[in-house]
């Protein structure tokens, strides 16, 4: 049966840590590789388990591969080429730790039946959205939204109202998804959201029909407005200007506002996007997955 893994540049509370190498554990995934950003974060030496590989990414580490990047977006980029040289699974996914696969059927078949010639598998990215009224389940969300591409710009104002052009593609972190690849090619590097072979980037397939990534990116009020600083200048908003723009400038009561038209979703507006396949209902279940790992 073919084997796949996933590697992961981790800064993340351990609870979490633990969510997310439970999930991918529980469906299948050979290996984990933890790789983390903070060397001395006390959740390395709590993250113990037989199939994930914790990574330092101490001043040893980054002096093997060359020097440290600034960047974190090429600190993961690094870690998970470093990862694909030596990985011993046939495939190899590149996600974050606030990113769970969400396959209708098992990984390992998926990947089976590929061609023999192709070398990327691609998720497609949909947005976890905010209910306070769910029970805390570490991650905490069970309606995801999909981009809004232009073959579904008519549900733009319907479900984003007056911030259809801050978010023309409903999606506030990125629309591109993230990939699996096939180990063993020569000359391939593996990148956040695609890959580069001998120096050249490769043009990715289709969507993975039934692989859907989904991605706990402001499910959490609280936390989104605290990172919301280092989004805007260093992180995904950067890349959208309209949204930099907006939110750069907003007053609390505009941010407030924003998020409650963008990231929260009324029966109307979950109607209109299942109707044409923009919503995933899932229910991970995540402190049950967990627990089954003690």
């Amino acid at each position: 049966m073919t084997s796949w893994g996933i590697v992961a540049t981790a800064r993340a509370p351990i609870g979490k840590l633990w969510a997310f190498a439970a999930w991918h554990l529980s469906q299948g995934a050979a290996r984990i590789w933890l790789c983390f950003d903070e060397p001395d974060d006390p959740a390395f030496a709590q993250l113990d388990h037989p199939r994930i590989t914790r990574i330092r990414c101490d001043a040893a580490h980054w002096q093997a591969l060359g020097g440290r990047p600034d960047r974190h977006q090429n600190r993961q980029s690094k870690n998970a080429a470093m990862v694909y040289r030596r990985a011993g699974v046939d495939w190899l996914a590149h996600i974050d730790v606030d990113e769970f696969l969400w396959p209708d059927r098992r990984i390992a078949e998926m990947l089976e039946g590929l061609m023999p010639d192709q070398i990327l598998c691609r998720a497609e990215p949909f947005e976890a959205m905010h209910d306070p009224r769910l029970p805390d389940d570490i991650y905490t969300a069970t309606a995801f939204r999909g981009a809004l591409k232009p073959r579904h710009a008519a549900l733009r104002v319907p479900v984003l109202g007056r911030f259809a052009g801050v978010l023309p593609e409903a999606m506030l972190s990125h629309a591109n998804g993230k990939s699996f690849f096939r180990t063993g090619v020569p000359g391939l590097q593996p990148r956040l959201h695609g890959a580069f072979r001998d120096g050249q980037r490769l043009d990715g397939p289709a969507f993975q029909p039934g692989l859907a990534l989904l991605h706990f990116h402001a499910q959490d009020r609280g936390a989104w407005e605290s990172a919301l600083p280092f989004r805007l200048t260093r992180g995904a908003y950067q890349y959208h200007p309209a949204l930099q723009d907006f939110l750069s400038a907003a007053s609390p009561g505009e941010i407030a506002a924003f998020y409650d038209e963008t990231q929260c979703l009324t029966p109307q507006k979950s109607e209109l996007l299942r109707s044409e396949g923009r919503l995933i209902q899932a229910r991970l279940a995540l402190r049950e997955k967990v627990a089954t790992l003690f």
